[in-house]
């Protein structure tokens, strides 16, 4: 059954800022019978506001799943969720105002054009700005008179982000935005993530789920990384990339990190390869090297 997050959450109270995106013990079946999997277990996460989360994992980790399950399109076996305070699974219509989503596949009506597209979305939004929806169509070199139908992927992966944007969302959530863009149109829409927001409006709050590291690498405040259905590892990046270390080591070594800062370890020939946090591992002092994220997800994921 589906749990409700507890009643003292950091939104009740006024001297802090309520977190974007939280999640309890949330978990997630699909199928049924004896065909039934467990694709999200028990999953906790709180991503602040503000924050920039790159979600990275496997192919058929969960991420598509777990994003689906965040903005109520899939109902959680057990746990829950939020967003902005709300609850997945009964957005009000003034939060819908402030979400942004943008699916794996493009989500579009095939006999509509980029223009009537803009039209039709627009009216769902109290504060959808033409203009701005306009504008981000021509930075992503996007024909708005172009049937979606006839649009290459690439295309209609731009339109999808100018009707996710177009309403200037506070919290986006993205399931591989970018694959099919070329790398013009990439930075183009990095840029516009961060770009400056009115003085009265909060820093936007962005989770995206990308196999491209290198670029999510130079954008991300937080990583989230999912194997499995499950959260290997959820910290802002700079701390990441300060103290988790990878440590080879012989088998029997006796130097080996211990304790719960011991993310993953692998034993291969003779050799161990040991992923472990400094903060919360005894490890010999200065042991180990730092990681990229390409190289960590290719750590936690071997």
């Amino acid at each position: 059954m589906t749990q409700p997050l507890p009643d003292d959450r950091p939104d009740d109270r006024p001297d802090e800022v309520a977190p974007a995106l939280e999640a309890r013990g949330l978990t997630v079946r699909l199928g049924t019978g004896r065909g039934a999997r467990t694709i999200v277990h028990a999953l906790d996460m709180t991503v602040p506001a503000g924050a920039v989360v790159g979600l990275v994992g496997r192919n058929g980790a969960g991420k598509t799943t777990l994003l689906d399950t965040l903005v109520g399109r899939l109902a959680p076996h057990a746990g829950a969720s939020r967003l902005l305070g709300c609850p997945s699974m009964d957005l009000t219509d003034a939060v819908r105002e402030r979400l942004g989503y943008v699916a794996q596949t493009p989500d579009l009506f095939d006999g509509l054009d980029g223009r009537q597209h803009l039209a039709r979305i627009g009216r769902l939004y109290a504060g959808w700005n033409e203009a701005r929806a306009e504008a981000l169509a021509a930075k992503f070199g996007l024909d708005l008179g172009t049937q979606a139908s006839r649009l290459s992927l690439g295309d209609q992966q731009k339109l999808s982000l100018v009707l996710a944007l177009g309403h200037d969302p506070d919290l986006l959530l993205l399931d591989e935005p970018v694959a099919s863009l070329d790398p013009m149109t990439r930075r183009e829409f990095m840029r516009t993530l961060f770009e400056r927001r009115w003085i009265n409006q909060p820093a936007r709050t962005v989770l995206v789920s990308s196999h491209l590291l290198t670029d999510l690498e130079r954008v991300v405040s937080h990583v989230a990384f999912l194997r499995e259905g499950r959260l290997q590892l959820f910290d802002e990046w700079d701390a990441v990339a300060e103290h988790v270390r990878l440590l080879e080591l012989p088998a029997d070594s006796s130097a080996r990190p211990q304790g719960p800062g011991v993310i993953a370890s692998a034993e291969r020939d003779g050799r161990v390869r040991i992923v472990f946090d400094a903060r919360r591992a005894a490890a010999p002092p200065a042991s180990g090297r730092a990681l990229s994220l390409e190289d960590l997800f290719v750590e936690l994921n071997t």
